[in-house]
């Protein structure tokens, strides 16, 4: 199936006189005929659901689904974008172990990797997405266990040249994980390029309506974990009657190992309203990333023609510095675009408080437009150095592009910057 298809028919195929819409499952328990059926469960997880904490039917359904868009063996949801990103490197590092980051990252993403696990003797060593051959190849270290960066970093709009950071990681040994929230699958599938895991807050474009919090986890089942340095893959989890995960689950390893031990331990489960939510999103979302496209790159012309802007960021623009990068990975750079107004922090604000149709808040991604000015919230906590190793202006505002007429947003920004 192609990928319209997909998102509105992937993950549930009901039978004779079931529902046609993915039902929600609203339940924490689920009952077996014996004791000894329960016990079964509990030596082979996988064989039925044990209780919504590890799994739910309505949340399975939304899994399967993302897991096809991305072309992997399988997908487990999570309470946030952070939640996903947190286990996808648990899942793989544990005390005493490193991984390597782009610095062109969420502001969340860049706390959580520099302080909080760093409490958890885990180590990120941040390198620029442009960084050559040469720089990446020195940032491992023998302990270094993963790679990790975003398809369009928020809020720099650079793109990742994922087939040299799979190449790099590859070499090593180790896995590369992609945070792909800003491109979805539908612009960019990761996975065809070399990287292993993906993870994405659905929270954004993939639920697009700002109703639900959440995150996913995405393994290509490419992997090979048996190849050496990740002995929890390997050797038996005590935590679990023993079992190998390679040696049971095969291509499924990394997955069923994040379900079975990370969301068993954290709890991080995302509830069957949420995901019946998040599935509305999903079904309309290769509909309304094409149109997220449209309006992106309209309001990106009107902002490069303007004198009131100093610079802006935005891949399918022709001149932009990675849209070669764009051209190469991407079918469009949906509708998030970073601009400088001149007069730094103050022409930002001016800009941004002046506008009427766009609502200003902590979003991104959403149907409806919306600004934010990410150094004073979403990357508030970083440094200088690491805001500008971040990709940050003191007078950057994050422009996001809903799904309104081109018309009405084009006006509305042309009042704006005459404010300026």
């Amino acid at each position: 199936m192609k990928d319209e298809t997909k998102c509105l028919h992937s993950g549930y195929s009901p039978k004779n006189s079931e529902p046609r819409v993915v039902p929600i499952v609203q339940s924490t328990t689920y009952v077996y005929d014996s004791t000894e059926d329960v016990g079964a469960v509990f030596d082979e997880p996988t064989k039925s659901l044990i209780y919504s904490r590890f799994a739910n039917p309505t949340v399975m359904a939304v899994e399967s689904k993302i897991a096809d868009l991305e072309g992997g063996v399988g997908a487990m949801c999570t309470s946030s974008g952070q939640a996903a990103s947190l286990l996808s490197l648990l899942n793989i590092c544990g005390s005493g172990d490193s991984f390597i980051s782009v610095s062109q990252l969420y502001g969340g993403t860049i706390n959580l990797f520099s302080y909080t696990l760093k409490k958890l003797n885990v180590e990120c060593i941040f390198v620029s997405c442009d960084a050559t051959d040469e720089e990446l190849d020195a940032a491992f270290k023998p302990n270094t266990k993963a790679v990790f960066g975003e398809t369009i970093a928020n809020p720099a709009l650079t793109v990742l040249d994922i087939e040299r950071f799979a190449k790099a990681a590859h070499k090593r040994g180790v896995p590369l994980i992609v945070d792909n929230t800003f491109a979805t699958p539908i612009l960019c599938k990761p996975i065809d390029f070399g990287a292993d895991i993906v993870v994405h807050s659905t929270t954004k474009y993939m639920d697009g309506h700002a109703l639900q919090v959440g995150g996913v986890i995405v393994d290509s089942g490419n992997f090979d974990w048996t190849a050496g340095g990740f002995a929890e893959f390997v050797e038996p989890d005590m935590s679990y009657h023993g079992i190998t995960y390679t040696d049971v689950y095969g291509k499924s390893a990394y997955i069923v190992k994040a379900r079975m031990q990370l969301m068993r331990d954290f709890g991080t489960y995302p509830s069957a309203h949420s995901a019946f939510l998040l599935n509305l999103g999903l079904e309309t979302l290769a509909l309304r990333m094409e149109r997220y496209c449209l309006n992106g790159t309209a309001v990106a012309k009107h902002f490069e023609a303007s004198d009131k802007i100093e610079s802006l960021s935005y891949p399918w623009l022709e001149r932009d510095k990675y849209h070669s990068l764009a051209l190469k990975y991407l079918k469009g750079a949906g509708g998030v675009i970073a601009i400088i107004v001149k007069g730094g922090k103050a022409g930002a604000v001016r800009f941004m408080d002046a506008l009427t149709l766009a609502s200003n808040e902590v979003h991104v991604c959403d149907i409806r437009t919306c600004v934010l000015h990410p150094a004073s919230a979403t990357h508030r906590q970083l440094t200088d150095e690491q805001l500008v190793a971040a990709g940050v202006d003191p007078g950057m505002v994050r422009f996001s592009v809903g799904l309104e007429h081109i018309d009405d947003i084009l006006e509305d920004v042309e009042q704006a910057l005459r404010k300026v």
